[in-house]
C-alpha cells in the first residue's frame, strides 16, 4: 500500500506543476522576447520586464522541483500560490476588455483568471493541509517538508 501512496502524492503533485514545469519556463526560456514583451504590458520598461520573467522562470522551475521532490514543499507551494495570485492579477485582468457578458477576451481571461486561484488553493493544500492547526505548524517552521514520500509519513505539526 506504501508504493501506492508514495505514486499517488507523486501524481498529483506533478498534476499541479506541469503547467509550470516544463511548459510554462520552457515557453519564458525559448520565447524570451515573446514573454518580455507580455510582461512589458504591465510594467512598461525593458530592464523590469526582463527581470519579472526571470524571476518567474527560477519560481517557476525551482518551487516545481521543491514540491516534486518534498524537499521545503511547504515553503515553495507557499511560493507557488502567491506566484499564482500575482500572475492573476497582473496578466489576467478581465475587467479591462470592456464589457464581460458580451464574451470575447474579457471573458476568456475571466476563465484563466479563476484557473490561477484554482491552482493557488492546490497548492496552499501543500503548504496548510486541510486542517488548521497546520497553519500554525506552517508558521513554526515554514521550510518543513510534508515527506511526501516516505513510507511511515511523519504527521504535520
Amino acid at each position: 500500500m506504501a508504493t501506492l501512496d508514495i505514486v499517488i502524492a507523486f501524481g498529483v503533485r506533478l498534476l499541479l506543476v506541469l503547467l509550470f514545469l516544463p511548459f510554462s519556463a520552457a515557453d519564458k526560456i525559448f520565447n524570451f522576447r515573446g514573454a518580455v514583451g507580455q510582461a512589458r504590458e504591465a510594467v512598461h520598461a525593458t530592464a523590469p520586464a526582463v527581470t519579472l520573467i526571470l524571476i518567474g522562470v527560477c519560481v517557476e522551475i525551482g518551487m516545481s522541483l521543491c514540491i516534486l521532490t518534498g524537499f521545503c514543499d511547504r515553503a515553495a507551494a507557499f511560493v507557488m500560490a502567491g506566484y499564482c495570485g500575482v500572475t492573476a492579477l497582473l496578466w489576467k485582468q478581465f475587467w479591462k476588455p470592456g464589457d464581460f457578458w458580451a464574451g470575447g477576451e474579457g471573458r476568456a481571461l475571466f476563465w484563466d483568471f479563476l484557473k490561477n486561484f484554482a491552482l493557488a488553493g492546490g497548492f496552499l493544500l501543500i503548504t496548510f493541509g486541510t486542517g488548521a492547526s497546520s497553519v500554525q505548524g506552517f508558521l513554526a517552521d515554514p521550510l518543513s517538508s510534508t515527506h511526501p514520500y516516505s513510507a511511515t509519513r511523519e504527521a504535520r505539526p
